[in-house]
C-alpha cells in the first residue's frame, strides 16, 4: 500500500510547467528562441488581442503550417459535411445526443423560493458560451455533443465553437461539423490552440467574445484558459485521460485489460491504473494487456501509455482499494467487484464512476449520457466534471417583510459594530427610527 502510494501519488497533480525536450526544440524552432510554454502563450494571446483576426491568420500559418481560408464554417458547408457522414455514423450521434440531452435535462437545478423567510435563488443560464473542441491526431464529434447540448440544456443562447481544420483540408472533419449541427452549435470557426481560447475570450473581428470558455485540450489550451480565466469563466483545466479499476477474482482479465487501452490509446501520459485483490487477476491482466496492444491502430501510443505510467496495485482487501482511489481521486473509476453497490457509496475523490463490467468507461466516451469532460490530475478532489452546472449561475434573491427586516436588522447592527464597520451599522439601524 506505501509504495503504491507513492507511485501514484508522488508528483501527482496538473504539471503545467513540464517542458519535453522535443516540445521545447519545436517552440525555439517556430519562435526563434527559447520560452517556456507559458512564455508562448502570453505571446498568443496578446498578438490576438491586439491584432484580430490578423494574428489568427499569421499563428495559424506559423504553428499549423496551413494558409488559412474563412475562420468561419458557412452554413452550406456544414449542410455539406452532414451528408457525407455515413447515415449509421448519424444515427450513433442521434442516440448518443438523445441521452445526454436526457441525463442533463434532469439534472437541471430548480429555482426556489421562501416567502415566510424572505430569501430564494434564482437560476440564470450564462448568455455566450465558448467551446473548445480538439482536433489535433483524431476527430472529437464526441466532445461537440457533450459540451454543446449540456450548454444548450442549460439555456445558453450563443455557442462559439472553435476547432483546428482536419489535416489536409482547410476546414474541421465532417463528423466535428455535423455534431455541431446536431447539437446546436450557434457557430463553428476553424481555429485550434491558445489562439483560438484567446479570441473566445476577447473576441476578434469574426469570432464574438464570449462569457466562459470550455472543453479540453492540450497544454497550450489549458494554459491559455489559466491565462484568460477572469476575464472569461472557464469549465476547468484538464491533463491527459487517467482511469483506475477496482476489481476483485470475479473481474475478466481480459475486459479490464481492453478497458485499461481503451484509455492509454488516447495519449502517451495517459494513466491506466488497476487495483485489484487478487493476484491471478493482477498476472493475466499484465500479459493480456501486451497481447491486445499489437492489433490496435494506436497500439504504439497505448503500449507508451502502460509502459510508462500504467500501474498494477496488488491490495490486501477493498478497504484498501478504495482508500487509494479517493486518494487518487482519478477522472474514472470502474468497479468490476461482486459488491459494486456497496463500494458506491465511499468513493468520495472521482469524476465518474462505472458500476459493473456492464458499465465500462467507453460507453461514458460516447453514449451513456453524462459528459465525458472530467477533471483529471487529482482535481476530482475538490471538482465535479462538465454539465448543466457549468453554464449555470445562482442569483440569490433577498425579498423581506417589514418584521423580519427589523429583526435581522437588529443583528446585522450588531455584527456589523463588532467588525468596525459602524456605516453598516447605522445603515440597518437607520430603518428603525423612520
Amino acid at each position: 500500500m506505501a509504495e503504491a502510494r507513492r507511485t501514484l501519488l508522488e508528483n501527482r497533480g496538473l504539471d503545467l510547467e513540464a517542458v519535453p525536450e522535443a516540445l521545447a526544440a519545436g517552440i525555439a524552432e517556430r519562435f526563434g528562441e527559447h520560452l517556456t510554454p507559458a512564455e508562448v502563450v502570453d505571446r498568443i494571446v496578446s498578438q490576438v488581442r491586439r491584432k484580430g483576426d490578423t494574428a489568427l491568420r499569421q499563428l495559424t500559418e506559423m504553428l499549423d503550417g496551413r494558409v488559412p481560408g474563412p475562420l468561419e464554417v458557412s452554413r452550406s458547408d456544414i449542410r455539406a459535411a452532414v451528408d457525407t457522414v455515413p447515415m449509421e455514423v448519424m444515427e450513433a450521434f442521434r442516440t448518443a445526443a438523445k441521452r445526454i440531452e436526457d441525463f442533463h435535462r434532469l439534472s437541471l437545478p430548480l429555482e426556489w423560493r421562501d416567502p415566510e423567510e424572505g430569501y430564494g435563488s434564482l437560476v440564470r443560464a450564462i448568455e455566450r458560451v465558448g467551446i473548445y473542441v480538439p482536433g489535433g491526431t483524431a476527430p472529437y464529434p464526441s466532445t461537440v455533443l457533450m459540451t454543446a447540448i449540456p450548454a444548450k440544456v442549460a439555456g445558453v443562447e450563443q455557442i462559439a465553437i472553435c476547432t483546428p481544420a482536419a489535416r489536409g483540408s482547410d476546414l474541421p472533419h465532417p463528423t466535428v461539423l455535423a455534431a455541431s449541427e446536431l447539437a446546436g452549435a450557434s457557430r463553428v470557426f476553424i481555429v485550434g490552440g491558445a489562439q483560438a481560447v484567446a479570441a473566445l475570450a476577447y473576441g476578434t473581428e469574426t469570432i464574438p467574445k464570449v462569457d466562459l470558455v470550455c472543453g479540453p485540450g492540450n497544454l497550450f489550451v489549458a494554459l491559455a484558459k489559466r491565462r484568460v480565466y477572469g476575464d472569461v469563466g472557464i469549465d476547468g483545466l484538464y491533463g491527459p485521460t487517467e482511469t483506475l479499476i477496482i476489481a476483485d477474482d470475479s473481474a475478466n482479465a481480459t475486459v479490464c485489460a481492453a478497458d485499461l487501452l481503451a484509455q492509454a490509446e488516447h495519449d502517451e501520459l495517459a494513466t491506466p491504473v488497476l487495483v485489484t485483490t487478487s493476484e491471478s487477476l493482477a498476472t493475466l491482466v499484465a500479459s493480456e494487456w501486451r497481447n491486445r496492444v499489437r492489433h490496435l491502430e494506436r497500439g504504439t501510443t497505448a503500449a507508451a501509455a502502460m509502459e510508462d505510467r500504467g500501474t498494477i496495485v496488488l491490495v490486501e482487501n477493498m478497504d484498501e482499494a478504495v482508500e487509494l482511489c479517493n486518494a487518487f481521486a482519478p477522472e474514472h473509476a470502474s468497479l468490476s467487484v461482486v459488491d459494486a453497490e456497496n463500494i458506491l457509496p465511499r468513493l468520495r475523490n472521482v469524476g465518474m464512476i462505472f458500476v459493473g463490467e456492464q458499465s465500462h468507461e467507453v460507453l461514458g466516451d460516447y453514449a451513456a449520457g453524462p459528459s465525458h469532460v472530467m477533471p483529471t490530475a487529482g482535481t476530482a478532489r475538490f471538482a465535479s466534471g462538465l454539465g448543466v452546472h457549468s453554464f449555470i449561475k445562482h442569483v440569490p434573491v433577498v425579498a423581506l417583510e417589514a418584521e423580519k427586516s427589523s429583526e435581522l436588522g437588529r443583528i446585522a447592527s450588531i455584527i456589523g459594530r463588532a467588525e468596525g464597520l459602524t456605516g453598516h451599522a447605522e445603515a440597518a439601524e437607520v430603518r428603525e427610527e423612520l
